[in-house]
């Protein structure tokens, strides 16, 4: 089915003049439509939800319509009460024209239209502390949207996603193999890293311990916040959405949290060669936790915040035991493009793990003053 013919399947006003490519994902295929009338423009965004990552796009469609519906009956009242510092913005579903979320072509793959976030932008990397601030408010202003939503309407999209101890197991597992074997056999490099596992195994299952003993609640978390999710105000140059909905699931916001910082505070990024170069940044670190704790500050509990530090460790060394692991299996998960990829990213992420732990205490000290 040609594109032009799927998008005018939507319920979209005007006549469309445009339907081009848009932005760097690679999981969705995503497209800008832009339509126009005598009057007014309007431009939408056309995603193929990708099944070879969610084998049941429309369980994503079901739960991005509870998602989307949820934050923007709050919004809407928090505009009305004049609560916020500026605009709220979330992408909305465009209905189909036969009332449904979604469009089925005649492949049976799940298409849909959202609203674009207009005279908005995200960037690839953190552009200073205050960028970060602005990330840190608008992934801690998007959790408090969804901190009152029940988790059990909201179907994992990704089971087994964030369950440190399951990428443990699976490595375990990984280890047992002659390959594997063979591999840390004959490097040095791949000894210390198993090493630097094991010293840390209790550190795999920090959050889901204080999760099963009750210290800690599920809510709902992005499950991808990094920081080309976050979008910035062209005008004022404030945070202003999330986008990227898909992998919104139940669990706990610590992931999110964690996960933010491993990717805003580590300006090196997760392939650079130079490991003198991967240093965890404290004041990216400091604006960001200022800016998430001004919109998520009030529905946060003590025992919440006391293990936002261990979240900001344990978030480098799941991921690189996920890229060790599969270095070892052989990279048949993470794409590579030379064979030694999988077993440098994991030194970058252990490394950024090891400056974490290098400025505990002061880490630690920004959190209680927040």
């Amino acid at each position: 089915m040609e594109l032009s013919i799927l998008v005018n399947k939507f319920n979209i006003k005007g006549r469309l003049v445009s339907l081009q490519p848009f932005g760097n994902g690679n999981i969705n295929d995503t497209f800008l439509a832009i339509y126009r009338n005598t009057f007014s423009e309007t431009q939408v965004i056309l995603q193929r939800v990708n099944r070879n990552v969610f084998p049941q796009p429309e369980v994503i469609m079901e739960n991005m319509h509870e998602v989307t519906k949820h934050c923007h009956e709050k919004l809407e009242s928090d505009a009305e009460k004049g609560l916020d510092d500026r605009v709220w913005q979330m992408p909305r579903i465009i209905k189909a024209k036969d009332s449904r979320d979604y469009v089925i072509d005649d492949k049976g793959e799940v298409w849909r239209v959202i609203t674009r976030i207009m005279s908005a932008h995200a960037f690839d990397v953190a552009q200073g502390p205050e960028h970060a601030m602005e990330c840190g408010a608008a992934l801690g202003h998007f959790h408090y949207l969804i901190s009152d939503m029940d988790p059990s309407i909201i179907k994992d999209p990704l089971p087994g996603f964030h369950i440190t101890s399951g990428y443990l197991a699976k490595y375990d597992e990984t280890l047992k193999t002659k390959s594997a074997k063979d591999l840390l056999f004959a490097s040095m490099e791949a000894k210390r890293l198993a090493k630097f596992i094991e010293e840390r195994r209790d550190l795999a299952l920090c959050l889901e311990k204080a999760e099963g003993a009750g210290e800690l609640k599920k809510r709902m978390f992005h499950g991808d916040p990094k920081v080309n999710n976050i979008m910035i105000d062209d005008v004022t140059g404030k945070g202003t959405a999330m986008i990227d909905l898909d992998t919104v699931s139940p669990g706990l916001i610590h992931l999110d949290f964690g996960d933010a910082l491993r990717s805003i505070c580590n300006p090196a990024g997760e392939e650079v060669s130079n490991l003198s170069k991967v240093v965890f940044d404290e004041d990216l670190c400091t604006a960001f936790c200022k800016g998430y704790m001004r919109e998520a500050g009030a529905f946060l509990t003590d025992a919440d915040r006391a293990y936002l530090y261990d979240s900001i460790r344990l978030l480098p060394f799941e991921l690189g035991l996920r890229f060790f692991q599969d270095y070892l299996a052989g990279n048949v998960y993470f794409k590579t493009t030379q064979p030694e990829q999988n077993l440098n990213r994991a030194r970058v992420q252990f490394r950024l793990c090891e400056s974490v732990e290098a400025r505990e205490r002061s880490i630690r000290a920004l959190l209680k003053s927040l």
